[in-house]
């Protein structure tokens, strides 16, 4: 028997998807920031992943508590420090924040989030790309502030950093646990 996309549950967005598959993402982030999407929202791709991601993102938060104790949702959980990059995405696709994207040859077509492995285990990178002379790297410092202020607000740890060709890029970590 094989896997298919709705066998492995909801894959939040991290900015890699092809834009053709990831149409509905970018309506879901903007339906997000503005309120809209949600139940009752007509149907369609865009409110049937908004109503995924809902479910995700507040599953998550649900386990949080779970697991942290006394009904604490302010700090990842132990799956979360696992599956960091899916962690990291889905509060950042919940937060109404859009995703990039890239075509069928890995181009990019729409500028966002991206989310991949840091360069140490344990870290998870968030960059600002979009296509070129698209303006990504002009809006990069406010959206990856706005990114960490999500982030951070979810217990996480967020450092920025201007990497190469003075792009910069967000390094984040779970906290300390003392």
């Amino acid at each position: 028997m094989t896997e298919g996309p709705g066998d492995r549950g909801f894959e939040p967005a991290t900015g890699d998807e092809v834009a053709a598959a990831s149409a509905a993402v970018s309506e879901t982030a903007s339906a997000s920031a503005s309120g809209a999407g949600g139940a009752g929202g007509g149907a369609g791709p865009a409110a049937a992943r908004a109503a995924e991601l809902r479910t995700a993102y507040e599953g998550m938060l649900q386990i949080r508590r779970l697991v942290n104790g006394t009904g604490d949702a302010s700090v990842p959980a132990p799956w979360e420090l696992r599956r960091m990059s899916r962690a990291v995405a889905l509060a950042l696709e919940a937060a109404g924040i859009a995703a990039s994207a890239v075509d069928e040859r890995g181009r990019r077509t729409r500028t966002g989030y991206r989310v991949a492995a840091g360069a140490e285990v344990g870290r998870v990178e968030v960059t600002w790309p979009g296509p070129a002379g698209g303006g990504a790297a002009e809006e990069e410092q406010e959206r990856l502030t706005a990114c960490s202020a999500v982030l951070e607000a979810l217990g996480w740890v967020c450092l920025l950093y201007r990497g190469p060709r003075r792009r910069r890029f967000l390094e984040v970590e779970p906290p300390r646990r003392t």
